[in-house]
């Protein structure tokens, strides 16, 4: 077992709010649903971490071939079984509608891209509307970064021939996405001049994210007749964005000018969660990059600091967003069988960045750094290398090893310097041009 000291780090002041994730305040808030907020590091003791190198039954894993092929399904079901629950395979009746199979864009640096995902024989079902971009005048499969957003594609990008989108609106029906949003666009143009295409998705589109969704997004296509709730087990919306995410890599399978080898895939916030449980889930994700991911998600668990899993699994909150057993561990954490290091292992042996902000204290960036460098004896028993560091990183300074940690100067969320870095991890692990 591995145990840690939460020691002191200074104080760390309120948050500013970046690139907000869909509601969820990060400016400290002191209660929550009621329940009180701790952000004191002297106030969070010791706590013990479950040995990701251990199997289950005791045994010490021994070698790579053990850890593939026992210690990581079995971490897999624990995670399915305790937090995200399970979700099903493929579906059978699912379908690619590439409606615009290559247009030139973006002052002609761009071929745009758009396909319609449908998730059932029944085109009047949930689906998914995918943007991408590849980089002009290139001839071979590239590399490409899939980001998973809260606002509609027709807003992502300043381009007129981007099929006009929806979202939720507050009666629970979907409505013409508006022509602006608060969220930021995506900067394009830095990633096509490396060689690298870039692909998009609203969440939205897979699940909606509010309670009692269930018979409006993916999961509804699961639900046996009479059925109203699924087993203790079974999926919650993370999962099912998650999922959502695997039927895109799906499609970039059969996509000729996408390297389905190099797909790396990006969220923030409740996104930042559900990038992470992709690329545990489905190994074919080459390189995951969670902003601000948080409780649920790299942070720590046992850090009674910022968010916990009483707060996230609040009836008022979002327990809709995890499996129904998630919330037996919000007053017993200690005997939760896996934490946020582990959910970070499960990338192993492909890279995996953790962005946060240092006044994000909601988010807990300190439980992030610490999952991550819990995470490095994985890396490093499959010939990888983790963090290599007890010291966290000043805001500012990146470290990009195949475990990445960097923190910006600022609250929750991303700014247009943290995707200096994406890039740069990219390139780093990817091989970009």
């Amino acid at each position: 077992m591995l145990t840690t000291r939460r020691r002191a780090i200074g104080t760390l002041g309120s948050g500013l709010l970046l690139s907000t994730a869909h509601g969820q305040n990060t400016n400290a808030p002191e209660t929550v649903a009621g329940i009180p907020v701790n952000y004191d590091e002297a106030r969070v003791g010791t706590y013990t971490l479950p040995d990701p190198l251990t199997l289950a039954n005791g045994q010490p894993v021994r070698d790579a071939q053990t850890w593939y092929r026992k210690r990581r399904p079995e971490t897999v079901h624990l995670f399915e079984e305790n937090q995200f629950g399970r979700s099903p395979g493929r579906p059978p009746g699912m379908s690619f509608d590439v409606f615009e199979k290559g247009t030139p864009a973006l002052d002609g640096t761009a071929i745009r891209r758009q396909v319609t995902i449908y998730f059932s024989k029944d085109k009047t079902g949930p689906k998914v509307d995918l943007l991408l971009y590849l980089p002009a005048g290139t001839h071979k499969p590239v590399p490409l970064l899939l980001n998973i957003r809260f606002s509609a594609n027709s807003t992502a990008v300043d381009d007129s021939g981007i099929k006009p989108g929806e979202i939720w609106g507050r009666d629970r029906k979907k409505i013409p996405a508006p022509k602006s949003s608060h969220f930021p666009k995506l900067n394009v143009a830095p990633f096509l001049a490396r060689g690298i295409g870039i692909a998009t998705a609203y969440y939205g589109d897979i699940e909606p994210d509010f309670d009692g969704e269930l018979v409006y997004g993916v999961r509804s296509l699961y639900l046996k007749p009479g059925e109203t709730a699924f087993a203790l087990d079974e999926w919650g919306a993370i999962a099912a964005w998650a999922w959502g995410l695997s039927r895109i890599m799906d499609y970039f399978e059969t996509d000729a000018s996408v390297d389905p080898k190099r797909v790396a895939v990006l969220g923030v916030s409740r996104l930042g969660k559900t990038v992470l449980w992709a690329g545990a889930h489905d190994t074919r994700f080459a390189l995951v990059i969670a902003s601000c991911s948080g409780e649920g998600g790299a942070a720590l668990s046992r850090r009674n600091y910022g968010e916990t899993i009483k707060h996230l699994t609040a009836p008022s909150r979002f327990a809709y967003q995890f499996c129904a057993n998630y919330r037996k561990y919000a007053d017993h954490v200690n005997q939760l069988p896996v934490d946020g290091h582990m959910l970070i292992a499960l990338m192993a042996p492909r890279p995996v960045l953790l962005q946060t902000g240092d006044t994000d204290r909601w988010s807990d960036p300190k439980g992030e750094f610490l999952a991550a460098a819990a995470a490095g004896p994985v890396y490093h028993f499959l010939g990888k290398q983790g963090l290599d560091t007890d010291k966290m990183p000043a805001a500012g300074q990146p470290i990009l090893h195949d475990i990445g940690y960097y923190m910006h100067s600022g609250g929750h969320g991303t700014i247009p310097s943290d995707w200096d870095q994406f890039l740069k991890f990219m390139n780093l692990h990817l091989k970009t041009a």
